[in-house]
């Protein structure tokens, strides 16, 4: 007798709609055409983009799109913020007012209760929010949508009612967090996600400044942690549609400067080198500080709603004095990098910039120090000029050249990424032989800080909490192989308290090479190798364990593989046991196994990384 399948076993049908067989009457009917037709073409988009280089990078094009967009619309609203609680025009920019009330200003501390009460109402999680960085390193790219919204809410609160932090960590939180989003959703490789985390970050960066090129080398040196063949492409793509985007929605992107009028000297590279190892020394010097801020003010226990009330109180004074201090200070930089401004006025400017910011991040307003590190860089390096000048009675560098080299100095040891630096300053300024300095600088004051310090802000933040990365380099792929996912199940645990005797009895030569050992109380006990109790010297009557080794040297299941080889390492051992927190024997795990795991993880890497589509 045959058996008829019901219509509703078609593999055809939707997610969800059954995909086994039913019998009589129950059967459910077949599902329409077009509901089936949608699930057929996203399955056939996935399968697409799994093979074909051209349509995942028509993807990052559309995803860079997505990303210019959301970067204008948070432009817009953090002015719309300022001009409501500044009662500005939405011609005017706060930064440079030349004056603020203090009514004005007390729009300070209320907007850091109103940040505190849209993290209490958002419920953000109490681990921390992931970024793109943090994704693209440990967790292959996957970011939440949610957690994303959050941080870009918080980020344009707190830039909005006026605290000294960028809006560039939302823009690349929203495009990075919209595309890991979209790559899930089409069930995208792993290194092909974290390619389009590294897209939509770089493409809303690339639409705030107007600059691909700079979008583009944020992505690759900044998010992904490196340039590969594969990448290219797709990056490139999403970061000219995010232009192209931000421009067709009437967005200007943000200046920088004309770059100075004369010629570079050779013999100066000296002088700009001194000036990056100076802003190599500077950055060191606020990450640090704001991480001894934040270490103060977790040990006064100070409630976390009334933390960036605090802040905002504290920030008043600084912005009376100049409101240069407070948000971005994009308009600030391009009012001031001409040069031409007293050495007072510039040393004002740039103390109470850094206090505003460490204030700002340490007291727990959202955002980056992404365009705080520009503006102080260029009031820096107008600073530098001046002081030769002072020394030497004459021009020795121009003022806009040393403001550019130590702005993308300064950016560069706090942000990282010297080529996505240089490429800033190429395309604002268009000026290629100032270019070649800034490359020399951003390389030298990139060197020092990895040399001094090693760390970015965004990596030495993740040190902070317990993790140990130092770039965007996927290492998640190492923190996931863990001992307790490699080992093999022990099930021969034998009792130390066995003779030789009984142990020979039991394990005959050529039955077994290794055996695990474990007391009285179940708990691990050293392991034997089998030979050594065939030794004709050894007492039978004795107990096994006395030829037992390692006893001291184990491996926790949660090492991951790189611990795990250090530990293999260190105890000179070919196999060690597995045990869990109560010394429990969990399993076993050899040294040639791990290795050979390893080997395989960093061969597929590899391909990833030159893009071999298998």
């Amino acid at each position: 007798m045959s058996s008829v399948k019901t219509p509703s076993s078609s593999a055809g049908g939707p997610p969800g709609t059954g995909g086994s067989e039913t019998e009589g009457a129950d059967a459910a009917p077949p599902a329409p055409l077009p509901a089936r037709l949608p699930a057929r073409l996203v399955e056939r988009l996935r399968a697409q983009l799994r093979s074909s280089e051209i349509w995942f990078t028509a993807l990052a094009a559309l995803l860079g799109v997505a990303a210019g967009a959301m970067t204008v619309g948070l432009q817009v609203a953090a002015h719309a913020i300022q001009a409501l609680l500044y009662g500005l025009s939405m011609s005017e920019r706060l930064s440079t007012q030349t004056s603020l009330s203090w009514l004005q200003l007390l729009a300070l501390p209320l907007g850091g209760a109103a940040l505190a009460l849209f993290t209490f109402l958002v419920r953000a999680r109490k681990r921390a929010l992931v970024d793109a960085v943090e994704a693209n390193a440990l967790h292959g790219g996957q970011m939440s949508m949610k957690d994303s919204v959050i941080v870009s809410g918080q980020t344009l609160l707190s830039n909005g009612v006026g605290a000294s932090v960028g809006l560039e960590a939302a823009y690349a939180q929203m495009g990075s967090g919209f595309a890991s989003f979209a790559g899930r959703f089409l069930a995208v490789r792993r290194s092909d996600l974290r390619t389009l985390v590294g897209a939509g970050a770089g493409a809303g960066i690339a639409a705030a400044f107007g600059t691909p090129l700079a979008g583009a080398f944020y992505a690759f040196e900044i998010v992904i942690g490196a340039y590969t063949p594969s990448t290219i492409a797709p990056i490139a793509a999403a970061c000219v549609s995010a232009v192209l985007t931000a421009r067709g929605l009437g967005h200007s992107p943000y200046l920088i400067a004309s770059g100075g009028s004369g010629p570079i000297d050779l013999t100066h590279y000296l002088l700009y080198v001194a000036l990056a190892a100076l802003c190599a020394g500077l950055g060191i010097f606020l990450m640090r500080a704001i991480s001894v801020v934040e270490a103060l003010i977790k040990r006064a226990r100070l409630p976390a709603f009334a933390k960036p009330a605090v802040g905002g109180a504290l920030l008043m004074p600084l912005a009376w004095i100049t409101p240069q201090v407070l948000s971005s200070g994009h308009s600030a930089l391009y009012l001031d990098i001409s040069g031409g401004l007293p050495m007072g006025f510039l040393i004002t400017v740039i103390l109470a910039k850094c206090a505003a910011s460490i204030i700002s991040l340490g007291f727990g307003f959202r955002g980056g120090l992404f365009f705080a590190s520009l503006f102080v860089g260029s009031l820096f390096g107008q600073l530098y000029a001046d002081t030769l000048f002072l020394v030497f009675g004459h021009v020795v560098v121009e003022q806009p050249h040393a403001a550019l080299v130590a702005m993308a100095g300064l950016a560069v040891a706090v942000i990282g990424g010297p080529l996505t630096m240089a490429m800033l300053v190429l395309e604002t300024t268009q000026n290629l032989s100032l270019t070649g300095v800034v490359v020399v600088a951003s390389l030298v004051a990139s060197t020092l800080v990895r040399v001094f310090f090693g760390y970015s802000f965004s990596t030495w933040r993740l040190h902070l909490r317990g993790e140990t990365i130092r770039s965007a380099r996927d290492v998640g792929w190492v923190k996931t192989l863990t001992a307790g996912r490699m080992m093999r199940r022990e099930t021969r645990a034998t009792p130390a308290a066995l003779t030789i005797a009984e142990f020979r009895r039991r394990y005959p030569l050529g039955s077994t090479t290794r055996v695990v050992l474990i007391d009285d109380q179940d708990r691990y006990a050293g392991i034997v190798v089998t030979p050594t109790a065939y030794a004709d010297s050894l007492d039978t009557a004795a107990p096994i364990a006395e030829v037992a080794v390692l006893t001291d040297a184990a491996l926790r299941p949660e090492m991951d593989i790189s611990q795990v080889m250090q530990t293999f390492d260190t105890a000179s051992a070919d196999e060690l046991a597995v045990i869990g927190a109560e010394g429990q024997v969990l399993g076993l795990l050899s040294e040639s196994f791990v290795r050979k795991r390893y080997a395989e993880e960093m061969e597929k890497n590899q391909r990833d990384l030159f893009g071999e589509r298998g």
